[in-house]
């Protein structure tokens, strides 16, 4: 291609500046003399990004001097984001030159000087903006750039790392070739836009699409191109999304869907989406429109539904992969457009209810590789068929496994002449011929797959069995079947064998020699040795896996440990949850290995010596394991090296950087103590660093920053020292974990123009120290899915720039000093995924009312703002957030009255306690089924306890409503509640009996501890938040990590009455018991004893009577106890645990308690109790007859004190009946003259 070229001259404060490029963009305009800019025409430009040239894009909303500098696209293509890209291209796929065009007019110096940034325009600062950050460059240095981002930070940073060359300026202008009008070109740019919109719309946390930069998209990775044309024939994105092993790298892209965008590459051949994480979108339609495609290949990526049709439209298709859980098809129809396939795999795809499905058999005469497993298939889907010579006639490998045979093989097995490999596990060959006549039917075989088939010994013995067919079987996978006892022998004759899986099975006896076989599995059996495995007499195998045998303890020179080869080929050991005790030193003899599993065993002791001498290993495994004693000095050239939960201690050797291959190293979770060795800069291939979990000290050293691929580092509880500063994280541009948490003298200082020079998905800062406010580092983090910065001494408010960052799934930024309003929480792009997110704010200073903006969260499942200074009411909206799990509002100043929450049906915790909030619990409270904790206690809220709590409430276990002014009884309707284990109602004004049906064993979780309902009804994903508060033994205690152990019923401060129900005492699981300030009497229950976890009763301030049971000595966790200002009787029991409550003041207001530790002794030692008995019943024998006098000479003085005065004076007597008439007369007169008036008024009226 040839590219014409002009030049043009800017002069510009008696300074020239060329810039000669080639002209992308067709004829170069005509010659213009460049004016002086007229400050009277001035323009803002305030359009949603502003992007200017490659070379110096202005960071801010700008005035420009001039109408012709134009948006070039070439840069709009940097920002695969913008807006803008769908109009830079016509709807022919030509570009639009006219928008395209001068990619430097007036230039971006001129533009720099006349830029203006106008204070008076608060918009301007939510424009996004970009930079493109040129690093050669002569016209304005780097240094000075880096200012002018500190000053305007732009939303996207981009970097130009191309050096100075043919196609770039002295002053480092980025230039561009190409023929404008070529049509090869203009469909190049097409797809290259086309890819760009791809990535824009998946989550890419492991850098998959990092190479996609540049404007040559062939030489992207995963890209592949025609070499004449320049088409895009290849799109190879292959995740391990499905793939679990801590060793392995994670590598996948996730998202909702696949955007439509990849339907402009017209020339696709090849498309590979296999092992990402599109979370249950469906397969696009438009796959089917990829005329050339030959290979597709879209098996577990998590997509669902049923299968599109219009793949059928792929005549030219040889290899389909849609292997998946969760798709399914409805018709198989399509399949026989397919007439070139031969390769498809369905496996897993659920067939059960698809018409024509028995068309795969016999459609497509090309198949040679078939997969169906665990399809949902059964008997009438292979057959039979009207000619058998047609079904899969050049069938090579056959997979039929994990369906639903039953019964003898299909007839058109022995026509499979070219069939190398069948897989028919789960098919229940135990029961019939079968597994005799398989390998007669296809002689061919190579490969046989018969897991958990039924099979026993006796199949494998069975004199039928055609042993020259055996001898062509090269790979035998026969586990998860019943074969027990010693190893069967048909194995030895089977000279071809290469792969033999017998793991899951039930071997022990030791296995014979078998001298071609190089792959055995023997996990999951039941040997008893090490030496039963043949480990020391297979000389020539190169793998074995004996792990999870759990090998007796042998001793270390047992002669079943002897090496019986001379060498050994073995590359590769499991012997996983296998070995206790010591490592045998025979180990030491394997010189060849490569990859050593020893985790999660018994080994006990120092570092096994033995191992030192296998210098050619690569791989080795010790974790969870009890080793002591320091890490030693390794000779082998290792790669990954995991030593995570042993008690290793002493010093991090200086010596492992030495090991420059390491790219994944664990040390966490040991004893190691001292500083953390410099040499680990060395450690360049390394990948993951963690040696969390000791009690290492002294500083982070700066060389960790040399650590260039350095993806996960974790440094979290320890005792590290010193700042943490920009050095550390120079060079880590690939880091995507940091973990620094729980180092209490840890601090973060960077400076405010700092950013992080990676994209982090993780960091962990939780209990360390960061300066200066809030990580204004952070600003230019768009991927980041959890920021754990809690207890980090962060003041101040929330920043602006953190409301345009994208929403992080998990932020926990409790426990610091923030304040301010909540408005600046991030609430950018919704995060690409379906990562459970939580938003954790309390023990803070926030303040003002929750925001409406809260509402648009509809990923939020568990939400916490407790603690802080919040006020106003709860935003009616928060019923938008349906996946919401728990609600955490409280400890703050919010009113009003409480939502009814009717569209967040997920809710299990609602704790909204501790504010101001008024009225009713709200009815529509008990359309929520599943919630599991209701905490609203310290409020004002009034009325009756609503009956529909125990009603509908079906799995309540925490119901608070302590300190409000509920009236009323307590509904017998909360005995429904029966998973209940904490009632507290304490502190209202209640009144009636305590419902017995309370004391009945109706809340079976208090009553029987046997119940597993943890398990079964509630899993608790997230330990923060779910504090409860409840008072026990006399404090407010907070359970926060013990709170599902707690089992307590707080009636306490009431008004109830009646007696203790001695049916309470079945409550065996109930640790405290709270029944105080009431108006309670009666008796205590004799068989209180029988609540045996009892931790703290309170029954003080009641009325009860008689004595206090003997059975009360019994509560031997009893460490509280308060029985005061009650009208208990007689001596205090004695002996256990209240020997241990010494305290006088338990037993203070009861007049008649005597005996240890009152002061009353009691006064008969022999019997105190009844000797007080009898001297009171004197004592009341005595006041009985005092009484009788009393009320006698009352009587008598009271009585003739007034009678014989009147007998005996005559004058005193008749004044006294004279006085008596006069009374009576005007009495008498009053009443008539009244009724008189009241019949004169109503005469009146």
């Amino acid at each position: 291609m040839v590219a014409s070229q002009w030049t043009a001259r800017k002069t510009m404060d008696h300074v020239d500046f060329d810039f000669d490029f080639p002209d992308v963009f067709g004829p170069p305009p005509p010659p213009q003399q460049p004016s002086v800019p007229n400050t009277n025409e001035l323009l803002v430009y305030d359009e949603p990004e502003v992007i200017c040239s490659r070379s110096h894009s202005l960071v801010g909303p700008t005035t420009f001097t001039n109408q012709s500098l134009k948006l070039s696209s070439m840069a709009l293509q940097e920002l695969e984001e913008s807006p803008f890209v769908d109009f830079v291209v016509d709807d022919d796929g030509s570009l639009d030159y006219t928008l395209a065009s001068m990619l430097l007019r007036p230039g971006p110096i001129c533009a720099l000087l006349n830029a203006q940034f106008p204070e008076v325009n608060e918009d301007v600062e939510n424009v996004p903006r970009v930079y493109i950050k040129t690093l050669y460059d002569r016209v304005v240095k780097p240094e000075q750039q880096e200012k002018m981002i500190a000053k305007w930070p732009p939303s996207h940073h981009l970097v130009d790392e191309t050096g100075r060359d043919e196609n770039r300026s002295e002053y480092g202008i980025a230039t561009y070739t190409g023929v404008l009008g070529d049509q090869n070109t203009s469909e190049h740019v097409k797809e290259r836009l086309a890819l760009l919109k791809f990535k824009h719309g998946v989550q890419d946390d492991s850098g998959m699409l990092s190479s996609w930069v540049g404007n040559d998209c062939c030489v992207w990775e995963g890209i592949h191109c025609d070499a004449i044309t320049r088409n895009v024939e290849s799109l190879h994105l292959r995740g391990n999304f499905q793939i679990e092993d801590e060793f392995l790298e994670r590598s996948f892209l996730g998202g909702y869907e696949v955007s439509s965008s990849l339907a402009e590459l017209k020339h696709l051949k090849h498309l590979d989406l296999s092992g990402n994480e599109f979370y249950g979108s469906h397969i696009p339609k438009f796959i089917g429109s990829f005329k050339q495609l030959t290979y597709l290949n879209l098996s577990y990526s998590s997509f669902q539904g049923n299968i599109p049709h219009h793949i059928g439209n792929l005549t030219n298709l040889k290899v389909l992969d849609l292997s998946s859980y969760n798709l399914m098809v409805d018709d198989m129809a399509w399949i026989s457009g397919l007439s070139s396939l031969e390769h498809l795999d369905l496996s897993e795809v659920d067939l059960s209810r698809a018409r024509n499905r028995g068309m795969v058999f016999y459609m497509i005469p090309s198949l040679q590789v078939l997969g169906l497993s665990d399809c949902r298939l059964s008997n009438a889907d292979l057959g039979p068929f009207r000619n058998s010579s047609r079904i899969l006639p050049n069938i090579k490998r056959l997979s039929l496994g994990f369906n639903s045979f039953k019964g003898p093989l299909p007839g058109f097995f022995q026509n499979l002449s070219s069939l190398t490999f069948i897989n028919l596990s789960s098919f229940n060959l135990g029961l019939t011929w079968n597994f005799e006549n398989l390998l007669s039917m296809i002689p061919s075989l190579s490969e046989l797959h018969l897991s958990h088939c039924g099979l026993d010994k006796a199949h494998l013995s069975s004199p039928r069995l055609n042993f020259s067919t055996l001898s062509n079987i090269q790979h035998l996978d026969l586990s998860e079947n019943s074969i027990e006892g010693t190893f069967p022998s048909v194995f030895i004759n089977m000279s071809s064998l290469r792969v033999l899986d017998l793991s899951s099975n039930m071997l022990n006896s030791s296995v014979p020699f078998m001298p071609n076989l190089l792959n055995l599995d023997l996990s999951l059996n039941q040997f008893k040795h090490i030496g039963d495995v043949g480990i020391w007499r297979q000389c020539h195998l190169k793998r074995l896996d004996a792990s999870s045998n759990q090998f007796e303890k042998d001793v270390t020179d047992s002669p079943k440990n002897v090496s019986e080869c001379s060498q050994y080929a073995l590359e590769w050991l499991g012997l996983s949850q296998s070995l206790n005790g010591t490592l045998p030193k025979a180990i030491g003899r394997l010189h060849n290995l490569r990859v050593l599993d020893l985790s999660r065993s018994s080994l006990t002791g120092f570092f096994p010596e033995s191992l030192g001498g296998l210098r050619y290993l690569e791989v080795l495994d010790l974790s969870d394991n009890e080793l002591t004693g320091p890490i030693p000095t390794f000779h082998a050239n290792l790669s990954k090296l995991k030593l995570s939960y042993n008690q290793l201690n002493g010093s991090i050797p200086e010596s492992i950087g030495n090991h420059i291959a390491l790219t994944y190293l664990d040390l966490s979770s040991n004893r190691l103590t001292g500083p953390i060795p410099t040499s680990i800069g060395r450690l360049v291939s390394l990948q993951v660093f963690s040696v969390a979990g000791n009690m290492l000290s002294g500083t982070i050293p700066v060389t960790i920053g040399r650590l260039v691929k350095l993806k996960s580092l974790h440094f979290s509880s320890n005792s590290l020292e010193g700042v943490v500063s920009e050095a550390h994280f120079r060079n880590l541009s690939m880091l995507k974990e940091f973990d620094a948490s729980f180092n209490t003298n840890l601090t973060f200082n960077a400076s405010h123009e700092w950013i992080l020079p990676c994209q982090l998905v993780a960091l962990y800062l939780e209990s360390c120290n960061i300066a200066n406010g809030f990580p204004q580092w952070l600003r230019n983090q768009r991927e980041l899915v959890a920021l754990y910065l809690s207890n980090a001494s962060i003041s101040g408010s929330l920043p602006t720039w953190l409301r345009k960052m994208p929403i992080i799934p998990y932020l926990d930024l409790s426990h610091n000093k923030l304040s301010g309003p909540l408005t600046n929480l991030p609430n950018g792009a919704t995060y690409g995924s379906n990562h459970q997110s939580f938003l954790i704010l309390q023990y803070n200073s926030f303040n003002e009312s929750i925001p409406r903006s809260l509402c648009k969260r509809t990923d939020l499942q568990y939400l916490d703002f407790s603690n802080n200074r919040l006020k106003g009411t709860i935003p009616e909206c928060l019923e938008n957030l349906q996946q919401l799990d728990s609600l955490i509002l409280g400890s703050n100043q919010l009113s009003g009255v409480i939502p009814s929450f009717k569209g967040v049906i997920s809710l299990r915790r609602l704790k909204l306690q501790d504010n101001n909030f008024v009225g009713k619990l709200p009815r529509e409270l008990g359309n929520l089924p599943y919630i599991r904790n209701l905490d609203v206690g310290e409020n004002k809220l009034s009325g009756n306890i609503p009956g529909w709590i125990g009603e509908k409430l079906k799995y309540l276990l925490v119901l608070r409503l302590h300190k409000n002014n509920f009236t009323g009884r307590i509904p017998e309707s909360l005995c429904k509640a029966s998973y209940l284990h904490v009632l507290d109602v304490a502190h209202n004004d209640l009144t009636g009996p305590i419902p017995r049906c309370l004391a009945m064993g109706e809340l079976k979780l208090i009553y029987n501890s046997d119940i597993d309902f943890w398990d079964d009804v509630l899993i608790v994903n997230n330990d923060k938040g779910q504090g409860l508060t409840q008072v026990m033994k006399g404090v407010d205690l907070e359970y926060t990590k013990t709170w599902k152990m707690v089992y307590n019923m707080d009636l306490s401060s009431n008004k109830l009455v009646g007696e203790i129900p001695v049916e309470l005492t079945a409550l065996s699981m109930l640790m405290g018991l709270n029944l105080s300030n009431n108006h309670l009497n009666g008796s205590i229950p004799s068989n209180i004893g029988n609540l045996t976890k009892l931790e703290s009763l309170d029954l003080s301030g009641n009325e009860l009577t008689g004595v206090i049971p003997q059975s009360m000595a019994d509560l031997t966790f009893l460490s509280h106890l308060n029985l005061s200002h009650n009208n208990l009787s007689g001596r205090i029991p004695t002996g256990r645990q209240l020997q241990t409550l010494t305290d006088p003041s338990i037993y203070e207001g009861n007049e008649d308690l005597c005996g240890p530790p009152l002061s009353d002794n009691c006064s008969n030692p022999e019997n105190p109790t009844s000797s007080k008995k009898k001297h009171k019943g004197v004592d009341v024998l005595n006041n009985l007859w005092l009484f009788y006098l009393d009320v006698i000479s009352g009587f008598a003085t009271g009585f003739w004190g007034v009678i014989g005065v009147l007998v005996l004076k005559k004058q005193w007597r008749h004044n006294l009946f004279r006085s008596a008439e006069e009374i009576f007369d005007k009495i008498y007169v009053t009443v008539i003259v009244g009724v008189a008036k009241i019949k004169r008024r109503r005469e009146a009226v």
